[in-house]
């Protein structure tokens, strides 16, 4: 039997990093490769006490359906916390839980564009994100990123007027994955008026904003959204648990509302006993202090990384060196075939991923790869990188 399938998947081709997990089955390859917390991050303790106590006094609820906009409890203690904390959430602006920070990307491409409008991005940008405007039939066309992190404004102006079935501006201004770098405070302010003044949505990604461990905070674009333009899209899954798949939205309530619509076709709602379990541990428990312990977790492992990149590399391989979040972005000289780097790294045991898995266009090279320092061991970071340092040295 053939089988032909839509036009929207037939094209799509699966996450080059989810295919790289599939070859880590051997326990000796070090890998770089992930985007996933530190295991050592998960307040399994309290996690247990407060499943337990779920189960003995509110099992019905929590095993029960419930509503697509999400827990109504937890829905509230996000709205309260995005407003003290990032001042996020003006009249007008509406809280729903989503399954993941992807869902909630997902969903706000397919209320507002249609097949074959283009949504712009930052590029290199998250394959998450390119995968899902792709499988809607939208265009990621990338806007290249700055070396020390956001795109050009004047780059944004030409991007719009090249694209005038643009829909959508999709930013991960603050540690963007997969460079690690941020957008200055100057420019997402440029960013903001001309989508304002051009009638652009943003769709603001910030799913490692807390993770700060060096620096100042900037504020997020969805802070300065008088005009109801920015859609602001995070998630539990890098403070609390990745595997709960508990992410949220805050946006225009028009938009918010269609979202739910959407999703109601999708999973009906998200998880609701996660979504009780993320709401006590927020509520009870001091979330602030937890994720100040992840913040000195992670400023320990990337100082770690980057020492052993500075020793290790030769100083024509650059890096950026990121004041939060969980990447570092490398990138090769030119004249260095960065495909060859990435098997040969592979065959020495060492997982990276590949800059061109980033790219909105999907046939174009790049020389770079990203490398991840809050899954593997203080000992596998330093011993990966004297392995990547040792191909380096044999192809430079």
């Amino acid at each position: 039997m053939e089988y032909t399938f839509s036009n929207k998947m037939a094209a799509l081709k699966p996450s080059a990093i989810r295919e790289i997990f599939k070859s880590l089955t051997d326990p000796t390859i070090i890998s770089f490769a992930a985007g996933n917390p530190a295991p050592e991050s998960f307040p399994v303790e309290a996690l247990a006490e407060i499943s337990a106590d779920i189960f003995a006094n509110a099992s019905t609820t929590a095993l029960q359906y419930s509503i697509t906009e999400g827990y109504p409890p937890l829905r509230q203690a996000v709205a309260e916390r995005q407003k003290a904390r990032f001042g996020i959430g003006r009249d007008g602006d509406m809280t729903i839980i989503t399954t993941g920070g992807q869902q909630g990307i997902e969903l706000c491409c397919k209320v507002l564009c249609n097949e074959g409008d283009v949504v712009l991005c930052e590029n290199p940008s998250f394959i998450g994100a390119l995968n899902a405007f792709r499988s809607l039939g939208a265009k990621p066309v990338g806007i290249p990123l700055r070396p020390e992190g956001g795109i050009d404004p004047a780059d944004l102006e030409a991007a719009l007027d090249a694209n005038p079935n643009a829909k959508l501006l999709y930013l991960i201004p603050t540690f963007q994955n997969p460079a690690g770098s941020t957008t200055d405070e100057a420019t997402r302010r440029r960013i903001y008026d001309i989508c304002r003044r051009r009638g652009m949505i943003i769709l603001e990604d910030n799913p490692y904003g807390e993770l700060r461990f060096a620096g100042e905070d900037v504020p997020t674009l969805k802070s300065m959204d008088e005009d109801g333009i920015v859609v602001y899209c995070s998630s539990f899954s890098k403070i609390l648990s990745a595997g709960m798949r508990v992410g949220f939205v805050v946006a225009p309530e028009a938009i918010a509302q269609k979202m739910v619509v959407a999703k109601q076709v999708e999973d009906v709602h998200t998880n609701i006993f996660f979504q009780m379990l993320c709401h006590r541990y927020i509520t009870e428990h001091d979330l602030d202090a937890h994720i100040a312990g992840i913040r000195d977790l992670y400023r320990r492992k990337c100082n770690l990384m980057l020492s052993a990149l500075d020793e290790h590399l030769p100083k024509s391989i650059t890096y950026t060196r990121p004041e939060g979040g969980l990447f570092i972005w490398c990138t090769l000289p030119d004249g260095v075939d960065a495909p060859a780097f990435i098997q040969r790294a592979l065959a020495e045991k060492v997982a990276v991923v590949p800059g061109a898995t980033f790219n909105a266009d999907e046939t174009a090279p790049s020389q770079s790869f990203r490398l991840n320092y809050s899954t593997p061991s203080d000992d596998q970071i330093i011993e990966g990188v004297k392995r990547l340092g040792k191909v380096a040295k044999e192809m430079l």
